[in-house]
């Protein structure tokens, strides 16, 4: 019987992304050799965290209230778009950018079977023309599908006056040239400033 009360637990853990077997059965170790409280308030925070957190009305982000934090207080003149709502905690880290910003909830996938209509675009455009929006960033990823919806995006802001960016590519600040591949110093090539 205990043996299977841990397996459950494990097997909860292992449904996390990334978290494997061993990493799994460590946390499940950690759970049950801590204190009571502790596990207690663990189990309160991921239910009060699933009853509570939703989606910001006007641009998508994680929030506990109808507008973000974010889209209260932000110069809304430049919208910074987004995958995911993660992404956003990512591109806050950067603690210097003060536009809001605009979730798509996917990328344009023709091998997922994820077009245009099924991504956060018309509320996008719908976003850019009512608030005068003078430049959208696409901050997807630097892959097939986020370079592609970027594209798409562009195209469609581009006719109205909007100024488009993309996100700089290539190799990371502190790393050595001889590490990186070519694709990372192509786009480092590609996207060079002037100094």
């Amino acid at each position: 019987m205990q043996e299977d009360l841990i397996e459950k637990l494990i097997e909860q853990f292992r449904t996390l992304p990334g978290v494997g077997y061993k990493t799994a059965q460590r946390y499940a170790f950690s759970i049950i050799e801590g204190k009571e409280e502790r596990a207690k308030k663990f189990a309160n925070a991921i239910i009060e965290a699933k009853e509570k957190i939703g989606f910001c009305k006007e641009c998508g982000n994680f929030t506990d209230k109808e507008i973000c934090s974010i889209c209260q207080s932000r110069n809304r003149k430049i919208i910074c778009v987004v995958t995911e709502p993660k992404d956003i905690i990512s591109m806050e880290k950067v603690k210097s950018y003060n536009g809001v910003y605009h979730v798509l909830f996917g990328t344009i996938s023709p091998l997922e079977h994820r077009g245009p209509n099924d991504i956060k675009i018309r509320e996008l455009l719908k976003r850019v023309q009512e608030e005068n929006v003078e430049e959208v960033i696409m901050a997807t990823n630097p892959d097939v599908e986020g370079d592609a919806t970027a594209m798409y995006i562009a195209k469609l802001l581009k006719p109205l006056g909007i100024k488009v960016t993309r996100l700089a590519q290539g190799v990371a600040m502190g790393s050595d040239l001889e590490y990186a591949d070519e694709v990372t110093l192509s786009k480092a090539l590609e996207d060079r400033k002037q100094i």
